[in-house]
């Protein structure tokens, strides 16, 4: 990649990402995805290659000659690293490879295995059905994002991590610094301290407590930590992830999901009509919407071929899921939303063993708050045009900053 100056080629992530929360492909974009492996500069100033196609990200994010180590040199950064230590990179197993990826991981698969999440509905649902009725008893005019959208699933990861939800507004507003694109470093690195030292004096005191609770934390502190398997900075790290992926990601979807099946009445009704299909319904809302919309980073170790292209070793590559969400190639028509669409091939979620371990939660938590949100009401309506509404622009995961409705 060394033939074109990298000042020459076009930006990633582009400013016309995030118009509007339902805008169609610009013409840059579809010139994108009509040359599925293009060099692009990214907002670093590196250069990198942008894989848009639906089989070459397929492709890219199992390949085994890709890293996610955000700390190798030559990494694709989308923006600066903050500055940490070696003990503040612990426990971050989205960032690491091979063995050390597996092992972490590994040790958090059972708890997010769909068995598992089927156990927890009734907590899904009274955390619902507790979010409603507040709602209903505030009475309109409300804020969904606010009343509804954030509450639901942040209220679910507490409860499972066994994180007091008293504290969700401290952890709210790091994990939002965390995932927007344009927060100085030195605020990052601020935020990631006092994030992984709220969750370390957490941990402690659940060392110390001899009865030991039941959530996900206490039984790593007690199966894994104790027998010195798992250190505990490495368990802050792991909990860190969960905590912010575990709110923010499904808080957005449930907001922006809401946004678009009350753009025409009768989609609204149809759920409740039938919400036996709302499985179905929830994987064309995850295709279509696509909230993680920059892309996902990876690093050549060894020569690669990339849909048809060679990367070389030391060059980076961005996978754009969103794009990759609307390839004609998989989907038919695939800039119209179609809730009867059987859509399971979406990237929304990752692919390969990066893919989101939290999936199966996020799927029940969107499709649960969306049939309760319609059946108990069925007059929702938004007060504002779209084109009107706040919206995250500069955030790693899109979303809306509010979303004012009445009934």
């Amino acid at each position: 990649m060394t033939t074109t100056a990298a000042t020459d080629l076009p930006l990633w992530p582009p400013s016309t990402l995030d118009q509007g929360p339902f805008a169609l492909l610009d013409d840059e974009q579809r010139w994108l995805l009509a040359r599925p492996v293009t060099r692009v500069r990214l907002p670093t100033g590196v250069p990198a290659w942008l894989v848009t196609r639906h089989a070459d990200v397929r492709q890219l994010l199992r390949h085994p000659g890709f890293s996610a180590d955000l700390e190798r040199p030559g990494f694709p950064l989308l923006r600066p690293l903050p500055p940490q230590t070696d003990l503040d990179l612990q426990g971050g197993f989205i960032r690491m490879d091979g063995a050390e990826h597996s092992r972490l991981r590994r040790m958090l698969t059972a708890e997010f295995m769909i068995k598992n999440v089927r156990r927890i509905e009734p907590l899904i649902r009274q955390t619902v059905d507790a979010a409603l009725d507040d709602l209903a008893a505030a009475g309109p005019p409300a804020d969904l994002v606010e009343s509804f959208a954030l509450p639901v699933p942040s209220v679910v990861i507490c409860h499972l991590l066994g994180v007091p939800y008293a504290d969700h507004d401290f952890f709210q507003v790091r994990s939002r610094t965390l995932l927007d694109r344009t927060v100085p470093a030195e605020l990052v690195a601020a935020h990631l301290r006092e994030l992984r030292g709220y969750l370390h004096d957490l941990i402690l005191a659940r060392q110390a407590d001899a009865d030991g609770a039941d959530d996900l934390i206490s039984r790593l502190v007690r199966g894994r930590v104790a027998t010195g398997q798992l250190a505990v900075a490495e368990l802050v790290g792991m909990a860190m992830l969960l905590l912010v992926a575990g709110h923010e990601t499904t808080a957005n979807m449930i907001s922006l999901s809401t946004l678009l099946l009350l753009r025409e009445p009768g989609r609204f009704a149809a759920l409740r009509a039938a919400p036996d299909r709302a499985a179905i319904l929830v994987e064309e809302l995850l295709r279509y919407l696509s909230v993680v919309r920059t892309g996902l980073p990876r690093l050549a170790l060894t020569d690669a071929e990339i849909g048809g292209h060679l990367i070389r070793a030391g060059e980076g590559a961005v996978a754009v899921l969103s794009l990759a969400n609307r390839d004609p190639k998989v989907f038919d028509n695939p800039e119209e939303f179609d809730p009867y669409r059987e859509a399971h091939q979406h990237f929304a979620f990752g692919f390969g063993v990066h893919q989101c371990i939290g999936q199966p939660l996020a799927r029940a938590e969107l499709r649960i708050a969306l049939v309760e949100l319609a059946r108990r009401f069925p007059g929702l309506r938004v007060t504002v045009p779209p084109e009107q509404l706040s919206t995250r622009d500069t955030s790693i995961v899109f979303g809306l900053n509010t979303l004012p409705v009445t009934w």
